[in-house]
């Protein structure tokens, strides 16, 4: 009896974006204030979106902790509070963006809309 063909595509294989927002390459720094904690992270990203970013951490944060999130965009900082919602051992956390603070969804929408232009 021979084994019968499989015919596999490539959206098989692959799992759909789950992504509301497109992410961008691109270190920027990050300081992570997870709740509970007085000590800040000092950080770059390793992508971001209007939705989210990605950190790069040794000692990973656990899934649904709050952070508060400064986002250091050509040298002027917006925050940003957040929630880790991925954990990747031995590389670091996503981390979605909640809750916006003072103008900062528009200074973050500018910034990703000039890494889109150049």
């Amino acid at each position: 009896m021979n084994a019968p063909d499989l015919q596999l595509s490539s959206s098989t294989l692959t799992k759909p974006d789950r992504r509301r927002y497109p992410r961008y390459t691109v270190q920027v720094q990050v300081e992570i204030h997870p709740e509970g904690s007085q000590l800040p992270m000092r950080l770059v990203t390793t992508d971001l979106s209007r939705g989210g970013c990605y950190i790069k951490v040794t000692d990973q944060l656990p899934l649904g902790v709050h952070v508060k999130t400064t986002l250091w965009l050509d040298d002027y900082p917006i925050v940003i509070r957040g929630l880790v919602v991925t954990r990747h051992p031995q590389f670091g956390n996503g981390i979605m963006f909640l809750d916006f603070e003072g103008g900062a969804e528009p200074i973050l929408t500018r910034y990703l809309d000039a890494i889109v232009s150049n």
